[in-house]
């Protein structure tokens, strides 16, 4: 049950790293635990940029995550996930805002998100906060293995 506190947004360190796979797991987001999403990784991605991995708090519980990357011409906002029942509460809009003031210090101009086609919901939050959306542009990876 969702608590009526004010929600904080704040950087949040490797010791929330269950908090956060939680967050992902509970919201139906994906993710790669042997890969790219396995703590050890995740430890590194902290240690390089501990300004960009933000977290939605009310009180002490963690309720809605998202990693930011600098890819040094763009900032991304990635894995963006929050609890069902903190959904409509505008937790997502403030950590959108805390992921593209932590790039702006870095520089960055362009922000940028992948969004699935189906998820409507995050299309319309990004649309809200002023996104473009651009058909026009192709998505495609190579992948060493599918835990990455």
């Amino acid at each position: 049950m969702a608590k009526t506190g004010k929600i904080q947004i704040k950087a949040f360190g490797i010791e929330r790293y269950d908090e956060m796979r939680a967050v992902w797991e509970n919201a139906g987001l994906s993710c790669k635990p042997k890969g790219r999403d396995s703590k050890k990784e995740i430890s590194k991605q902290i240690e390089a940029s501990p300004d960009l991995f933000i977290g939605a708090f009310d009180g002490e519980k963690m309720i809605g995550v998202c990693i930011a990357t600098d890819d040094g011409r763009r900032g991304w906002i990635n894995r963006l996930a929050v609890l069902p029942e903190y959904r409509g509460k505008g937790a997502a809009k403030k950590i959108v805002t805390a992921c593209e003031k932590s790039l702006r210090k870095r520089g960055r101009k362009i922000f940028c998100a992948q969004i699935e086609g189906k998820n409507e919901k995050s299309l319309a939050l990004f649309a809200a906060a002023g996104y473009k959306v651009h058909n026009d542009i192709i998505y495609v990876t190579k992948r060493e293995s599918n835990e990455i």
